[in-house]
């Protein structure tokens, strides 16, 4: 089934110029680029972007208190708390404040089932856990035991859309009216 769906290369990955690679990739696999822009979104935008509910808060929270007993972390120690929705909550900060920190390139890939396609080409958002022979497994750098040290987010160079319904809103979201 023909599908759009929203990729963003964040600011880690267009800091070291990955673009290009990325793209290539995506294109090489049989994806058509809609639209695409190069931008420094505003905190209202990745506001938007990440969901406001406490279903999210708590899954993300859950997620990182997972992946911080995989790595024997305390999470209390360096979260100040062991709640998922507080922890969601910080993420959703770290987030918001790792987003607007530099350029970023959005685009509306089209293609055959591209929401799933897409997610499974990107891998698992903890670079670490990821197939080397994913987005993320093949470039990414960061960890999440540093990245939870430093009191931030994973810088894993990419976001794609994990649902139809999720990419239709995001597509709204980053490109609005225009003729996408």
């Amino acid at each position: 089934m023909l599908e759009r769906t929203l990729v963003i290369l964040k600011p880690d990955a267009v800091q070291r110029k990955l673009c290009g690679k990325i793209i290539s990739i995506f294109e090489d696999a049989g994806f058509n680029i809609v639209k695409a822009k190069l931008l420094t979104p505003s905190k209202d935008l990745v506001e938007r972007h990440y969901p406001n509910n406490n279903n999210w808060f708590i899954g993300a929270g859950n997620k990182s208190i997972s992946n911080f007993k995989e790595q024997g972390l305390d999470i209390k120690e360096v979260m100040g708390s062991e709640d998922p929705l507080e922890i969601g909550k910080t993420i959703k900060k770290w987030l918001v404040e790792y987003m607007t920190s530099g350029p970023v390139m959005a685009m509306v890939l089209e293609g055959n089932n591209a929401v799933k396609n897409v997610r499974k080409m990107c891998g698992n958002t903890i670079p670490s856990n990821a197939d080397p022979s994913t987005i993320r497994g093949r470039f990414s750098i960061d960890s999440s035991d540093v990245a939870n040290a430093e009191h931030r987010p994973v810088s894993n160079l990419i976001h794609a859309s994990g649902e139809v319904d999720e990419a239709n809103y995001e597509i709204s979201l980053w490109f609005g009216s225009e003729n996408v």
